[in-house]
């Protein structure tokens, strides 16, 4: 008797998992959720950046070991916490010596004079405060920059537009200088001629002065003028960190520098010339930052062995 085969359905390869084809987008938009609520906390937590300098004594005055400067920068109108509280308590709880605000403290989008003097004025309760201006100090109007001006100057700040002053500690003295943004005299300008007008400000201001010399600027990409003229320690800001940073490579893009800059945040050492850029604290054109708080730097001068 023949023997009988039942044929079997042809196997088909099995389907892709739907379970995890539904899974996945809904796992990548988890992640945006979280990236973007971050980038939106971060863009307005406050963080306190220590940074300490040894000197040698030879520069340094002896009675300057120890002094504490409080840098704020690129607050461009920006308020944290009611009437700037919760930074103003970040400076008081930092016990600066001085505080010095290095540009850009109103934003020429959006100028609100009253929200920087209210700053300007708390400030100088907690130490002497010293300010120069930014760009956007330059991009408002006149008026507006000389009302901001005598306001800061009402309310007890220093306001130093390429001038010097001498800050004396236990009998010595050391120079601070600060300088008015570029852009109040030259608007870009041809190549190598805002390095030399800045030279030769400095040479002007330091001329028959040896002493230990802070320079308060907001233009970090003028770094090496600052080296050929001999300043010890220079303060600026004006790069916003790069805006977005991310790790091993820094900064993405700054005003003036472009894109990937040289200069964007922290500390750089050229021969014998120290810089200290501020990430700053607000915004302006591009409104969010990504991997990059606001901070304020809290600087403590201290002297070698």
């Amino acid at each position: 008797m023949p023997q009988l085969f039942q044929a079997h359905p042809a196997q088909r390869r099995p389907e892709p998992d739907r379970a995890k084809r539904r899974t996945a987008p809904i796992i990548i938009l988890i992640i945006f959720a979280v990236l973007a609520a971050w980038t939106l906390w971060a863009n307005t937590a406050l963080m306190t950046n220590e940074i300490k300098i040894s000197f040698s004594g030879s520069r340094l005055p002896a009675s300057f070991a120890g002094f504490r400067i409080a840098h704020v920068s690129d607050l461009h109108n920006a308020e944290f916490g009611e009437g700037n509280a919760a930074l103003l308590q970040m400076i008081a709880e930092g016990r600066p010596d001085i505080i010095v605000i290095t540009g850009d403290l109103v934003d020429s989008n959006r100028t609100d004079i009253d929200v920087a003097i209210a700053f300007a004025e708390e400030s100088a309760k907690i130490a002497p405060t010293y300010y120069v201006s930014g760009n956007h100090e330059a991009l408002i109007s006149r008026s507006e920059y000389e009302s901001l001006k005598a306001g800061l100057e009402t309310a007890g700040v220093t306001v130093l537009e390429d001038a010097a002053a001498r800050l004396e500690r236990g009998g010595e003295n050391i120079t601070l200088i600060g300088l008015a943004d570029p852009k109040f005299t030259v608007n870009n300008g041809l190549p190598g001629e805002i390095p030399s007008m800045i030279k030769a400000k400095l040479e002007n201001l330091t001329a028959g002065d040896n002493a230990y010399t802070i320079l308060l600027c907001h233009r970090p990409e003028l770094f090496d003028t600052y080296v050929s003229s001999g300043m010890d320690l220079v303060l600026s800001g004006h790069t916003h960190g790069g805006q977005c940073r991310f790790p091993l490579v820094g900064g993405l893009i700054a005003p003036d520098q472009g894109f990937f800059p040289k200069y964007d945040a922290g500390l750089f050492t050229v021969n014998n010339t120290y810089m200290i850029i501020s990430r700053g604290l607000g915004n302006s054109v591009v409104p969010l930052r990504f991997n990059n708080r606001p901070e304020l730097i809290l600087i403590e001068l201290e002297i070698s062995d």
